[in-house]
């Protein structure tokens, strides 16, 4: 049965890694996706819910603040990891959330090993998580965005705003 708190939906990557083996194993189709979330907007959630729509049980990988500021400098994120996996693991349609501190995605899907990981459009087909997810039967599903609107953007307005 999946969790319906916010709080038992939040697993390190042992638990999850166990989660998704036994979803597995029961016949259920398991999807992934990952990224930093920061400032939650509709586009975030345009590729959630089309993950969600995917398989049977979605799991996200969170960039941890650690990971966020090797690759996106000191100033991210703006929010901090416990507020953002609370924020992602609070969407119904979330089934569950692990951080991972690594600046690449590779040890998240190598230890998941999902039918389907999604990718924003601006990413494609070969995005650095490809090879892992084809390598254990799985396929990449791209998300061409719908909602014209990036974090980068807001924070630009936010900053403008003197």
């Amino acid at each position: 049965m999946k969790p319906q708190n916010y709080k038992d939906k939040i697993k390190t990557r042992n638990e999850i890694t166990e989660i998704a083996a036994e979803a597995k194993l029961e016949g259920k189709k398991v999807v992934t996706l990952n990224g930093s979330l920061d400032l939650l907007h509709a586009g975030h959630l345009d590729i959630l819910e089309e993950a969600a729509h995917q398989g049977d049980l979605l799991i996200i990988g969170l960039n941890s603040d650690k990971s966020i500021k090797l690759y996106k400098g000191e100033e991210r994120p703006i929010i901090s990891e416990k507020h953002r996996a609370r924020l992602i693991a609070s969407l119904n349609f979330v089934d569950y959330v692990t951080l991972f501190d690594e600046p690449e995605s590779l040890a998240f899907v190598e230890s998941i090993k999902p039918h389907v990981h999604l990718n924003g459009g601006d990413y494609g087909k070969d995005c650095i998580e490809a090879q892992a997810v084809k390598k254990h039967g799985g396929k990449v599903h791209i998300v061409k965005h719908k909602t014209p609107i990036s974090t980068s953007d807001i924070i630009n307005k936010i900053k403008n705003l003197k």
